[in-house]
């Protein structure tokens, strides 16, 4: 009898294709067999709420989502006493603003639940947000912040953005966690310290009485080193970056837009 596991998915570059919306109907159907065996499949995202939900209903999921790279979890359109939200002080986001330059940053964004707020539209990509045009209503005023956000978003021309997550770190003085998500954009997630995929999973393993051993986790970029590493089996996808292959205990050998998620669950469960 297989013991029944905790499956963490990435979404961007791992569960869907490179489009950043595509699920395949034999993905979601694999899905939904694997479901059927007693297995929990959460989604583990740097993607926010609102980027996340439609994708959430679409696999039909009833499980836990994880969201800014583990500052949030929740159950969708329930009450859930294990609900987890975790925030950044919004003076962070002025003192990110005044090392713009030095920083190299394209902009910088507040991110929320279901809002956000941009500095400059310049040079930002609208569907990086979920949205397709830029309205006033993002424009970043220091009297819209009058809450602290889930997470800060960034866009650097740095050309080592590692290196800058490092310094970004050390600028506040280990106050925060940054990592690196969008392939080969120059994209930062600044969130909470202490805060990652891994440790919202570690909540959940926690509620659910299950060890690590437990946890198969899927990913392919900078922040899914810590889910892997948490995992009793991390996978790393055919088109994962360099960075996290050291830190998977498999590639695999399919890639997102070749269903790598939902062909090795099969041959896993099914």
């Amino acid at each position: 009898m297989i013991n029944k596991k905790l499956i963490a998915i990435d979404l961007d570059g791992t569960t869907l294709q490179s489009d950043g919306v595509t699920i395949s109907d034999y993905t979601k159907n694999i899905f939904q067999s694997v479901r059927k065996e007693g297995h929990q499949i959460v989604i583990a995202t740097g993607r926010p709420y609102r980027m996340a939900i439609q994708i959430y209903n679409d696999l039909n999921l009833e499980t836990p989502m994880i969201n800014f790279n583990g500052a949030m979890t929740t159950v969708p359109g329930k009450h859930w006493e294990h609900a987890v939200s975790k925030h950044i002080n919004r003076s962070l986001v002025f003192d990110l603003i005044k090392k713009q330059q030095a920083f190299k940053l394209d902009f910088l964004a507040a991110e929320f639940r279901r809002k956000f707020f941009i500095n400059s539209f310049e040079h930002a990509s609208p569907s990086l947000f979920g949205i397709n045009n830029f309205e006033p209503y993002h424009q970043m005023r220091m009297e819209k912040l009058d809450d602290d956000p889930n997470a800060i978003l960034l866009q650097t021309r740095f050309t080592d953005k590692l290196q800058l997550a490092s310094h970004i770190d050390d600028y506040f003085s280990n106050q925060v966690s940054v990592s690196a998500w969008g392939g080969q954009n120059g994209i930062l997630e600044v969130v909470p310290k202490g805060v990652s995929k891994a440790s919202a999973l570690k909540h959940l393993l926690k509620i659910n009485g299950q060890d690590t051993s437990d946890l198969i986790a899927f990913g392919d970029e900078h922040n899914d080193i810590e889910m892997l590493k948490l995992a009793g089996t991390g996978y790393a996808m055919k088109n994962a970056s360099d960075t996290l292959l050291a830190h998977a205990d498999q590639q695999i050998a399919y890639s997102n837009d070749e269903d790598g998620v939902a062909k090795t669950l099969e041959s896993l469960f099914l």
